[in-house]
């Protein structure tokens, strides 16, 4: 079993001085000596570092009060969420999981052992509530891998005590500063480790600099939702809220991306991993539209007099979510850990590396963005003109559904453009979003009308009353016929929104 806590602390470099008196800073009323904790821990990574490059760390550590494994993502600067799992030999498959996208088919190696002793102080209150705990640690560190040196040092660490305010570490930041005490210029003990103990002084990598060309501009979108992708794998096995959505999002982003702009990067290329995107996508949607479809119809049932709810109602629909739920999540977590979704993101960096340019690709940004972007506009104008034309029924809602599709492409290209086109790719970006808002109340009308027809024939088959869900099968339906209504009107107030590329 694995626990997870938000880790917010300060790092600083230990002067010959040494920690000044605290009491009295912030409210703390005493300062207590807790003594010297020998810390033993071994920092595992790839050969080439993957998790250090993306600033996360993994240990095993024995030694103090946390003895175990520990996995910790960057949050924010001095803001780490930690992952612990119990003291064993291999590392837990709770913790091989949440590394997975970043680790892949690479071999995780002890790279760094630190040996710490931890001089420990607990900062308290007048009710001997802890705020912090401040530490001294005098460090070993030994490189584990081949042509490896060692290095030492001595830092002071404060981490804020759970549930504590973030603010009273800014107080004590104050009172070492004014003592002369500096921050770290290292992020963590880790980042330190590696740095001073590498056979030879790396060579930094030359800054890409400013996008110049329709390609820089293009590959540094698709090298974020890569990156995000990556970076939300973890956060999506934990069930983390929202993160599923974010997911599916930057997968979107990405397909799209290869789609408009297929005059920059080659889509004989592309198209390929925009299937595989699309696979992933329809994966993460099994749980996104359940959780869509329920928070909807629980709102819409919330909002009908008790005096017309007949039969089980809530239940059914509690029990309908538990179920799609619990499934949809096992078959994510399979698809997490398939060779087909690795096999992806390696061909996402693949493409990164080596990207598929076409002759548009060292054109300037203005002309072959805004090219892809107005393309993109005048095929959501053919759609919503067509809906709007249809008579109401399936035709219109497919129709309906498609311009929503390629909506949300041209806001996604308006995204990626923003860097080279400024106001006018930030203004298509803002109509877009509210264009495909408004389509998406019909097609999420669409999907709950079919849930609830599923839902009434369950409960017809067990004797129970079908009212409720048909009272409510009517007012979707009743707000799909308000879009459709408005959509008219409000596609002539954005339309042209391209027009100024």
């Amino acid at each position: 079993m694995a626990d997870t806590k938000r880790e917010i602390e300060r790092k600083y470099e230990s002067e010959a001085s040494g920690l000044p008196d605290l009491t009295g800073v912030g409210g703390v009323a005493a300062v207590l000596d807790k003594g010297v904790a020998h810390l033993d821990a071994t920092y595992y990574d790839t050969t080439d570092e993957r998790l250090a490059a993306s600033s996360v760390t993994l240990r095993r550590r024995t030694g103090g009060s946390d003895a175990g494994w520990h996995l910790k993502f960057p949050v924010a600067p001095g803001v780490r969420d930690e992952i612990h799992a119990p003291l064993s030999d291999t590392l837990p498959d709770a913790l091989a999981g949440l590394v997975r996208s970043r680790v892949r088919d690479g071999e995780l190696l002890p790279v760094v052992r630190l040996r710490s002793d931890r001089d420990v102080r607990h900062l308290v209150d007048d009710d001997g509530r802890l705020l912090a705990e401040v530490s001294v640690d005098a460090v070993r560190a030994d490189r584990l891998t081949a042509g490896g040196g060692e290095a030492q040092w001595t830092e002071i660490e404060v981490e804020l005590a759970d549930g504590g305010d973030p603010a009273f570490l800014d107080k004590v930041d104050k009172r070492l500063r004014k003592a002369g005490i500096r921050p770290s210029a290292s992020t963590s003990k880790l980042a330190r480790a590696l740095a001073e103990t590498a056979p030879h002084r790396q060579r930094t990598s030359a800054s890409a600099g400013e996008p110049v060309t329709a390609a820089d501009h293009v590959l540094a979108y698709v090298r974020a939702q890569r990156d995000a992708i990556v970076e939300l794998d973890p956060a999506v096995r934990q069930d983390v809220e929202d993160s599923v959505h974010s997911m599916r999002v930057a997968t979107r982003r990405l397909r799209s991306t290869f789609k408009s702009y297929g005059q920059i990067l080659d889509r004989t290329v592309t198209d390929p991993v925009g299937d595989e995107l699309k696979w992933l996508a329809g994966e993460l949607g099994l749980d996104r539209d359940r959780e869509v479809l329920t928070e909807r119809l629980t709102a819409a049932l919330d909002a009908v007099p008790a005096t017309l709810v007949r039969g089980p109602v809530a239940e059914r629909l509690r029990t309908w979510s538990r179920t799609e739920h619990g499934g949809a999540r096992g078959r994510l977590i399979g698809v997490l850990d398939s060779r087909r979704y690795l096999a992806l993101l390696d061909s996402l960096d693949a493409l990164i590396a080596d990207p598929p340019l076409r002759k548009a690709a060292g054109e300037k940004p203005r002309k072959a963005i805004a090219k892809a972007v107005k393309k993109d506009v005048r095929k959501v104008a053919e759609l919503v003109e067509r809906a709007v034309e249809l008579e109401p029924g399936t035709d219109r809602d497919v129709a309906i559904h498609e311009a929503r599709k390629k909506t949300k492409r041209a806001r996604y290209a308006a995204e990626a453009a923003r860097p080279a086109l400024g106001k006018p790719a930030k203004a298509l970006v803002k109509s877009m979003k509210s264009l495909q808002n408004l389509l998406g109340e019909h097609q999420d009308s669409v999907m709950a009308r079919q849930a609830l027809r599923e839902l009434s024939a369950v409960a017809h088959a067990a004797g129970e009353s079908a009212f409720t869900y048909g009272l409510l099968h009517e007012r979707e339906e009743q707000r799909a016929v308000r879009v459709e209504t408005e959509l008219p009107g409000f596609w002539d107030g954005i339309k042209g929104g391209a027009g100024g590329l």
